[in-house]
C-alpha cells in the first residue's frame, strides 16, 4: 500500500511458480498459498505438487493467477538448494524473517530474468491511494523487491519509484530509503 511518501507492506503468504496442468491444459502459472500451507509443506524449488485452487477474482490485487489453495500435497521432493547461489533456492524463510530483514527495490527486468526463482526475490501487487482525502481514488501496479544479501552479484536496483499524489504531484522514493531499510544487515547477510 502506498500513499504518496508513505508505504506499508502486508505479508500474507507465498507464491508458487509452477509448470504443470490446469484443467488438463499444460502451462506455467502462479498459485498463492498462505503461511500455514508453507509451514506445513515446506515447498521448495523442484518439488512436484498437486492441489486445488480458485482463479483470482481481481488480478490487480494478486500476483498469482490462482489462490485459496487446498488439498495440497507433495508428490516428489525437489533437489532444493542451489549449490552456487545466486539464486538462493533453499527452503524459504518465515514471513517474519522477510519483514525483519528489510528490502531494497529491484529492477523488474532483473527479477524476471534472474531472481524469480530466488527465495529473496519478490514481486508484490501495490495499491496506491492517490488522494488520502478521497481514498476511493486508487491506482494499481506491481513492484519488485530483494530481501537477499546486499553483496548479491545479480542484484540491480533499477530506477527509483515514483508515486503519484493529489493534484498531479509526484513523490520519488530515493536510494536512502532502501539503505535505511537494510542498514542493520552486513553485506553478506
Amino acid at each position: 500500500m502506498r500513499s504518496f511518501d508513505t508505504r506499508s507492506h502486508s505479508y500474507l503468504g507465498y507464491v508458487l511458480i509452477l509448470q504443470g496442468r490446469v484443467d488438463e491444459v499444460s502451462q506455467d502459472f502462479k498459485v498463492a498459498i498462505g503461511k500455514a500451507a508453507q509451514d506445513k509443506h515446506g515447498f521448495q524449488v523442484g518439488d512436484k505438487v498437486e492441489g486445488m485452487a480458485e482463479p483470482v477474482s481481481d488480478q490487480r490485487l494478486e500476483l498469482a493467477e490462482y489462490y485459496k489453495a487446498s488439498k495440497l500435497r507433495i508428490l516428489d521432493r525437489g533437489s532444493g538448494a542451489n549449490q552456487k547461489p545466486p539464486p538462493w533456492t533453499s527452503l524459504t524463510p518465515t514471513l517474519e524473517t522477510y519483514r525483519q530483514r528489510g528490502h531494497r527495490r529491484m529492477a523488474a527486468r532483473t527479477y524476471e530474468q534472474k531472481c524469480q526463482s530466488c527465495i529473496w526475490g519478490c514481486k508484490m501487487p501495490v495499491e496506491i491511494m492517490i488522494d488520502q482525502w478521497n481514498p476511493s481514488r486508487l491506482k494499481f501496479r506491481f513492484e519488485t523487491w530483494c530481501y537477499g544479501p546486499k553483496s548479491c552479484s545479480s542484484y540491480s536496483a533499477g530506477p527509483t519509484r515514483k508515486v503519484p499524489g493529489r493534484h498531479g504531484m509526484t513523490w520519488e522514493e530515493e536510494d536512502w530509503i532502501d539503505e535505511e531499510s537494510t542498514s542493520h544487515r552486513e553485506l553478506d547477510e
